[in-house]
This record gives structure tokens, sequence and C-alpha cells, in this order.
């Protein structure tokens, strides 16, 4: 397994507004650019998705990754793991976020490895980016 690629944000919203949108997962096309689709698979006993299949376009990846969320660090952290894909053979990793008065603090963790190889300086600058447009377009949906 590779070392997580990690970045965190401040965003001018409250904690609740920013778990509204972060873990609504459905709806990240609406504010991501790299989420071309998601469909909730599985959901648990308070309707939040537990196994979304989505298609992912992140520059240089495009996949189709099914993945399984595990909500038990709820509202506090948010953990994904790819169940199956077609290029991905990893994909782990996860939202947490910080209440810290008028401003949320928000880190997206990543790993990600591919059935082809690919040098680890290339796949962690592409996780960084990925992870960095991500927090990026989370902060403009929040603040805008």
């Amino acid at each position: 397994m590779s070392n997580p690629t990690t970045s965190t944000v401040s965003i001018s919203a409250t904690a609740d507004e920013v778990r509204a949108v972060l873990f609504d997962i459905a709806n990240y096309p609406t504010w991501s650019t790299s989420f071309k689709s998601v469909t909730v698979l599985a959901s648990d006993g308070e309707g939040r998705a537990t196994q979304v299949k989505m298609s992912v376009d992140a520059g240089a990846l495009k996949d189709k990754p099914t993945l399984n969320y595990d909500w038990s660090a709820y509202p506090d952290r948010l953990e994904f793991s790819l169940e199956d894909a077609d290029l991905l053979t990893e994909m782990s990793g996860s939202y947490s976020v910080k209440d810290n008065g008028d401003e949320t603090e928000v880190t997206f963790e990543l790993t990600v490895a591919l059935s082809m190889p690919v040098p680890e300086m290339m796949r962690t600058k592409a996780e960084k980016s990925t992870i960095d447009l991500a927090l990026k377009q989370l902060k403009e949906k929040l603040e805008n």
C-alpha cells in the first residue's frame, strides 16, 4: 500500500454546512468537475450512501470505480475504500471535518493505485492535484 496524499483547506462555513455538501455523495457532480456521475447502490438506515458507482475523470485518470463508505466516525470523518474498478486497484481515503467556530477545516486524504505501473512521483502528483481541485471546488461551492 502506498502512502496517502493529504491536503487541508479552511472554509468560511459552519461544519454542518460543510457536512451537508461534502457528505452528500450523490450530488458530487453538481460541484466537482472530477465526478461525471454518481449512482448510489446501497444506503444505511440513515439514508447515507454506503456503496456508490461513479464515473471519475480526474485528468489522466478516467475510471468507473465502485466505492464503499464507512460512516462509523461520522460526523468528524468519512472513510471510503475501493470495491471494484476498471483501472484502479486501490482508491481509499477519507474526509475529515474540524469545526473551528466560524471556519471549518476539511482534510482530504487519498491513496490510489493503478493496474499499470506508474512512477511514485507521478502517482503522488496526480493524487495531490485531484485533492487540491476537490478542496478548491468544495470551498467555492460553500463560499459563493
